[in-house]
């Protein structure tokens, strides 16, 4: 069985690779991904989903800064290459994750990727 550092491991590969399936193989069943830049994401097949929207709507890179682990959690400090920067925190239990939170700049993420920016940012002169 993994530990939680190597599942991280394991995930940033298939995020890079941009593969959705590898990566819902990684979360039980009843996961939590919460971004919270985003509502939280319940149970491994919406996660799927979540990440296959998301590959469609943006090149997506993880470079590890680093990667700690302290029992059943590992924690992620990564960049991309446009100079983004975030971290998550993984809960895995039994060689899978069950909790998953991520910090990162939602409003710069879009402005990189010439995506369209949520009403709330063009309301508050942020565009």
């Amino acid at each position: 069985m993994l530990r939680p550092k190597e599942v991280v491991n394991v995930w940033v590969d298939a995020f890079n690779q941009g593969d959705a399936e590898k990566l819902a193989a990684l979360y039980h069943d009843t996961a939590v991904n919460h971004q919270v830049a985003n509502a939280p994401v319940e149970g491994a097949a919406a996660i799927r989903q979540m990440f296959l929207d998301e590959f469609s709507g943006a090149k997506m890179v993880c470079i590890v800064e680093n990667i700690l682990e302290d029992g059943q959690w590992a924690v992620l400090e990564w960049r991309d290459p446009a100079g983004l920067r975030g971290c998550g925190f993984f809960h895995v239990v039994n060689g899978k994750i069950l909790f998953q939170r991520g910090y990162w700049d939602k409003l710069s993420f879009l402005k990189q990727n010439g995506l369209p920016l949520p009403p709330e940012a063009m309301a508050a002169g942020q565009a």
